[in-house]
C-alpha cells in the first residue's frame, strides 16, 4: 500500500499510528467540540428515550419520526434553559443569601412548574402532532432522559480512562 494511502486510511480513523506503532497517538478535543458532541448525544439519547415511551405508553404519541426528531431537540433546549434557570436560583438563595426555605420553595416550582411549561410549549409548537401524555408522563420521561444522558456520558467518561492491560491513555 502506497504511503499516502496509509495516511488517508489512518485519518479516516480518526487515529494516527505513532512512528513505533506501539500506541496510537493522542486526539486533542476543543471546547467546542466536546460541546457540539454532548448536545448531539443529548438529542439522540433524548430521540430514544421519546420513541421508546411511543413504543410502550399509550399515553404518548408522536407521529412520525421527523416528529420526535424535532421533539427532542425542543425538549432537549427546554430541559437545558431550565437546569440553567435552576442553578442560578439555587447559587442565589443557597450560596448568595441564606435564605433556604424560600431556595428550597424556588427550586421545586421551577423544576415542576417547568414540566407544565415543557408540556405546554410543546402543545403549541407540534399541536396534535405530539401527546406527552399527563404530568406524570411528562415527569417521567424527562426523569428517563436526564438518567440516560448520566449513563451515557458515564460510559464516555470511562472510555477514558487509562487502559492497565495495553497501558494506552485516551482523552
Amino acid at each position: 500500500m502506497s504511503e499516502s494511502k496509509k495516511s488517508a486510511d489512518q485519518s479516516i480513523e480518526g487515529i494516527s499510528k505513532s512512528t513505533d506503532n506501539s500506541r496510537p497517538d493522542l486526539i486533542t478535543q476543543t471546547r467546542r467540540q466536546k460541546v457540539f458532541a454532548e448536545r448531539i448525544l443529548h438529542v439522540l439519547v433524548n430521540v430514544v428515550v421519546l420513541n421508546l415511551f411511543v413504543e410502550f405508553s399509550d399515553a404518548v404519541v408522536i407521529d412520525s419520526f421527523w416528529i420526535s426528531l424535532l421533539t427532542a431537540v425542543l425538549l432537549t433546549a427546554m430541559i437545558g434553559i431550565l437546569s440553567r434557570v435552576e442553578a442560578r436560583v439555587h447559587h442565589f438563595f443557597f450560596e448568595t443569601h441564606s435564605w433556604r426555605a424560600a431556595g428550597v420553595v424556588s427550586v421545586w416550582l421551577i423544576l415542576f412548574g417547568g414540566k407544565f411549561l415543557m408540556l405546554e410549549i410543546v402543545n403549541f409548537v407540534f399541536g396534535d402532532r405530539v401527546e406527552l401524555g399527563h404530568l406524570l408522563e411528562v415527569i417521567l420521561i424527562v426523569i428517563t432522559m436526564m438518567v440516560a444522558f448520566q449513563l451515557m456520558t458515564r460510559v464516555y467518561d470511562r472510555l477514558g480512562v487509562n487502559d492497565k492491560a495495553t497501558g494506552l491513555t485516551s482523552t
